[in-house]
């Protein structure tokens, strides 16, 4: 729930900014109407509108066309989008800050992205519990675009993600230098065929490597972005695909997959990226925390 003191202001004389305008502009876009963000926020519908208003007013802009079918982003809305949920991101951890239990000295929030988070975050979790009991620790899990540009925002201090980010103001250690390897159903006869083959989407580097080396391949049967998926649909249904090779050998020591002989092994490694501003005495408390969880799974 969001505390009392709420609002922001504003430049030129103008009133206050309400935190929860904004986050009702959020919960339109999210949703696609002014009726559906109601509904979630315990709203009645006037209520919605007239914080909409408000934040027009303000802004001096239109932010949504509305419809019978729901509400769409004006020009204005979406140049407003990214700064609106900057600014909730960035009042949420300040509270997390303030409101801390008795015991905790500092918040720190991580992020990880999708294919990563398990078990790393699991395993950073339990280290910070016993390590560092004065942390309070908060996790998100989210694609790594949007990872990355909260940690840029100041919202995150670190996402753990997969390819080292070269964008101005990151800093990137290396935490795991994982490699992809091809695996298939263990018992599998014959030779490698598209029909069966899964491709996962594991970035533009590795796809550009993967189509140099099995151009054959290149128009797979099946395609899954999301590794755990394709991987239990191989071992279901049988076939081949690339996979963390931390993931595929415990499956391989199981006898439930196997590695396909003489295949090349790409480097698909995982980085703790960070803001050059970051508080260096939090950060290496972090960073401690998901090397010692990393070592566990590797």
């Amino acid at each position: 729930m969001a505390p009392p003191i709420r609002k922001f202001r504003s430049s030129k004389g103008k009133q206050d900014l309400d935190i929860n305008a904004a986050r009702t502009f959020l919960e339109i876009v999210r949703t696609g109407s002014f009726v559906n963000a109601a509904a979630n926020l315990h709203l009645t519908q006037t209520a919605v509108s007239a914080r909409i208003r408000v934040l027009e007013q303000e802004l001096n802009r239109p932010l949504f066309i509305r419809s019978k079918t729901g509400a769409q982003l004006t020009r204005e809305g979406w140049q407003f989008l990214r700064f609106a949920t900057t600014l909730v991101q960035v009042w949420d951890r300040a509270c997390l800050s303030v409101s801390l239990p008795p015991g905790r000295e500092l918040a720190v929030t991580v992020g990880a992205e999708f294919s990563v988070w398990n078990p790393l975050m699991r395993d950073w979790l339990l280290w910070m519990r016993e390590y560092c009991p004065a942390i309070a620790p908060n996790v998100r899990i989210d694609s790594a675009p949007r990872l990355l540009e909260q940690v840029q925002n100041g919202s995150l201090d670190i996402a753990v993600v997969y390819a080292a980010q070269q964008k101005q103001g990151l800093v990137n250690d290396l935490l795991i230098d994982e490699k992809l390897v091809f695996v298939r159903k263990a018992g599998e006869q014959g030779g490698i065929v598209p029909e069966a083959h899964v491709r996962v989407d594991w970035g533009e580097a590795f796809a550009s490597s993967y189509e140099a080396a099995f151009p054959e391949l290149a128009h797979a049967g099946i395609a899954i972005s999301h590794g755990p998926l394709a991987l239990d649909y191989i071992v279901s249904a049988g076939g081949s695909g690339y996979f963390r090779m931390s993931v595929a050998r415990p499956l391989i020591a199981r006898g439930l997959l196997e590695l396909v002989p003489h295949s090349p092994v790409f480097s698909y490694s995982v980085y703790m990226v960070h803001s050059s501003k970051a508080d260096e005495d939090a950060l290496a408390q972090i960073r401690m925390g998901l090397r010692q969880a990393a070592s566990l799974s590797a």
